[in-house]
């Protein structure tokens, strides 16, 4: 009897250091991810705009992931681990069953970049040189202070955009610098991260990990258009509180044409979600942040909550890294500052009559062309602001040259709802107009 028994325990034992040796090996999938796959060289081209300020102690994205020797496999609370969501390997790799939140509030201060400049970030794959380029071009002939653009393109595109920028007028060159920068998603899943929603378009979440010395930053969309002076968004960043790290707008101001509310098969933020084409970031927060979420009952940081989002909901997800966004700020409410629908107008504000209050008195300040209405015939109104910025020439009358010509066309989009509403589009442009007129007058 006695043998049956120590048989019986030595079983036991090797049972339970067996399991323990498997939640080790599944917890630690996630490292092999935080290697990132770039290119041999691995530095981003830089133009002869571009101040010298070393944006990056080294070239590449290694060493994204930093666990500063945390332990957050804390005894006291009881947690069912799933490894198909495939969690960081410091997530409780051996003890994991034993684990517990670490509670950090970030306490960043929101500051300024040294240099004055508004810190704008795109990301362009596929047939989107001309239409990133107008959006540049709308972002300089409205603001005044100096912009770094940090543009995030297929290798075929670099030189594109290039030439392109460095072919504008020498006077219009001094108002911005720029650094271009490949694609890269983490090694592996690199081809799904690439391929959800549109080409390239979930770069943006890697953008606090790519561009880890800059504080902060302004993400847009290739479609939008600036109505007005980029620092004016900026400054929205000093109305953050000690909690909030991203400001975006939402996706629908009215629930009855919501599409989160009405169709969303995974959590989201608020009564109707977020858009992300327009996102302001305190970069210096959000990677500090450890975020709530519904996988774990640890915190996760950014570099390491992204991959098992998408190993999660990837089947129920519609809308991509947008998706992705509104779960994480659907657990993370107080990180989010929500700004007015002005800030990010779209088609959707007006096509089935105007409902963004906020532009209604005080006009259109971001113009949000998705769903390519820039270049088809579905929303006119939307497409002449388009083509009355692209093909005003650098250095003529903004007046004359882009307003009057704007009006003009405006004027045969009344058949449609967005038509009737193109006085919102002109509203604050305008104003824009007319403050950089006085401003070259002043200075003239």
């Amino acid at each position: 009897m006695r043998c049956y028994l120590h048989a019986f325990l030595l079983c036991m034992v090797f049972t339970f250091f067996s399991l323990l040796y498997v939640c080790s090996q599944l917890a630690s999938t996630l490292e092999e991810g935080d290697d990132w796959s770039l290119r041999e060289q691995g530095i981003p081209d830089r133009s002869a705009h571009d101040s010298g300020h070393p944006l990056r102690k080294r070239p590449g994205l290694a060493g994204l992931r930093d666990s500063e020797g945390l332990d957050r496999c804390k005894s006291g609370s009881v947690s069912y681990w799933n490894p198909y969501w495939r969690l960081p390997a410091d997530v409780c790799g051996v003890n994991c069953l034993l684990e517990s939140p670490l509670r950090v509030k970030s306490g960043s201060a929101v500051t300024e970049h040294s240099d004055g400049r508004g810190h704008l970030a795109v990301v362009a794959c596929g047939p989107r040189l001309e239409e990133t380029l107008t959006m540049l071009k709308s972002a300089v002939l409205f603001s005044k202070k100096p912009l770094h653009f940090y543009i995030f393109a297929e290798d075929e595109l670099h030189n594109s955009f290039r030439n392109a920028l460095d072919s504008w007028p020498r006077t219009v060159q001094a108002k911005f610098n720029f650094t271009i920068y490949p694609i890269s998603f983490p090694k592996e899943n690199a081809k799904e991260w690439k391929k959800l929603f549109k080409p390239c378009a979930s770069q943006r979440l890697f953008l606090p990990l790519i561009l880890k010395e800059v504080d902060s930053l302004l993400y847009v969309d290739t479609d939008i258009l600036f109505l007005r002076p980029v620092e004016d968004i900026w400054a929205l960043l000093s109305q953050f509180n000690s909690s909030q790290l991203a400001a975006m707008a939402p996706e629908h101001e009215e629930p009855r044409i919501g599409w989160y509310n009405r169709f969303a098969r995974h959590p989201y933020y608020g009564k109707t979600g977020i858009n992300s084409g327009v996102m302001l970031m305190n970069m210096t927060r959000l990677r500090e942040k450890f975020f709530k979420n519904d996988m774990t009952t640890v915190a996760l940081r950014w570099n390491e909550i992204l991959m098992p989002l998408l190993q999660k909901y990837k089947l129920n997800i519609t809308w991509g890294d947008q998706d992705l966004l509104n779960i994480i700020f659907h657990h993370n409410p107080e990180s989010l500052y929500v700004f007015p629908c002005q800030w990010n107008y779209r088609p959707d504000h007006c096509i089935y009559g105007s409902n963004c209050q906020q532009a209604e008195q005080e006009g259109v300040f971001i113009l949000h062309g998705n769903r390519g209405v820039y270049h088809d015939n579905k929303q006119p109104a939307f497409r002449a602001v388009y083509e009355a910025i692209q093909k005003h020439p650098f250095g003529e009358s903004m007046e004359t040259s882009l307003l009057l010509p704007l009006e003009a066309s405006l004027k045969t989009t009344t058949s449609s709802y967005c038509g009737r509403a193109s006085h919102l589009f002109t509203k604050k442009l305008k104003q824009s107009i007319a403050s950089v007129q006085q401003d070259t007058t002043l200075r003239g």
